[in-house]
């Protein structure tokens, strides 16, 4: 396969976890922007990396680099995503990929106009416990899929300016660890959720501080979730079956899954891959996809989920000023 480059837009924590990641295998990023250019230039230094750019416009221009990685915040990847698929750029980006879902059609419209890949940076889809457990259920010895239970709460400082309660950097916890909670029941429901329920305490800022969501699909599976940014839950998942269920800690990036089984309460640990190697887990089934090998980017859940949060929104009157 051929050695890609990378440029980050954007030097923030995941960045900084991404280039951590492919040092970890021998890789460093091509290139970085930043909307502090100082800041750019200290993580090129911290991490050998190439490329400087002066302004974030470069970024697009330059033939040499091949895939972007967006980690800006939310309310400003519509516009980066425009300008990088335009250019022709292969773009993964930090969830949740758009504010909603006419911005990510048009996202989509544009990547299959410019023949690119687009994805979004889901670290479940990518890490080999769920591929591992995906055969489990496959061979079909959990029986039918019922019922899933989520959930995930950060306990954040309860201060308006901040992103996480910020409406001018689209904060809530819908778009910043819901999207998490939703991308785990997409990836074990066999349909999409056409029924969406809930309940939601706004912040005083406007966004969503916490909320319980309801999905059910055609199938008749269906999915509990809490989400708080206000007060410290596991994230823990769980995903029950005729014949057992599954519980995984730290679902985001988890490593391991203990399934219990109903007809005699017995255990079965299944560990496959590694929490640290979560983001490279995403290059290397970004750049399998750019190659022209197998997609396995999930584009198609990450639209199902942006349609469900933007159904929520509009459920709950939440409206960003980049909406209206």
């Amino acid at each position: 396969m051929k050695n890609y480059n990378w440029a980050t837009l954007g030097c923030g924590v995941i960045a900084n976890e991404l280039a951590q990641a492919m040092a970890a295998h021998g890789r460093t990023l091509y290139g970085v922007a930043n909307r502090t250019h100082s800041k750019a230039v200290d993580f090129a230094k911290k991490y050998g990396v190439t490329k400087v750019y002066d302004q974030i416009e470069d970024i697009f221009s330059d033939p040499e680099v091949d895939i972007i990685y967006i980690s800006t915040p939310h309310n400003t990847h519509i516009k980066y995503l425009r300008q990088a698929l335009a250019a022709g750029k292969h773009v993964l980006c930090e969830k949740s990929i758009t504010l909603n879902a006419a911005e990510l059609t048009e996202a989509k419209q544009l990547a299959e106009k410019n023949n690119v890949i687009l994805a979004e940076a889901m670290t479940l889809y990518h890490m080999p416990i769920y591929k591992e457990l995906a055969e489990v259920i496959a061979s079909g010895r959990l029986g039918e899929l019922r019922m899933l239970q989520l959930n995930f709460g950060s306990y954040k400082d309860y201060d308006m300016t901040n992103r996480f309660f910020n409406p001018e950097l689209a904060g809530g916890a819908l778009l910043d660890i819901g999207v998490y909670a939703l991308s785990f029941a997409r990836w074990f429901m066999s349909q999409k959720p056409d029924k969406v329920a809930s309940q939601v305490k706004l912040a005083p800022s406007g966004v969503d501080e916490q909320a319980g969501i309801l999905l059910q699909n055609e199938a008749g599976e269906m999915a509990t979730l809490a989400l708080t940014l206000h007060a410290k839950q596991p994230k823990r998942g769980m995903v029950a079956f005729d014949k057992g269920y599954i519980e995984i800690y730290e679902y985001p990036r988890g490593q391991k899954a203990t399934i219990t089984y109903t007809a005699d309460g017995g255990q079965e640990v299944i560990e496959s891959g590694a929490t640290a190697d979560a983001l490279f887990y995403e290059v290397t089934d970004m750049e399998q996809a750019v190659s022209g090998g197998q997609n396995v980017m999930h584009l198609d859940y990450s639209t199902d989920v942006m349609e469900i949060m933007t159904k929520l929104r509009r459920d709950w009157g939440l409206v960003y000023p980049e909406e209206k």
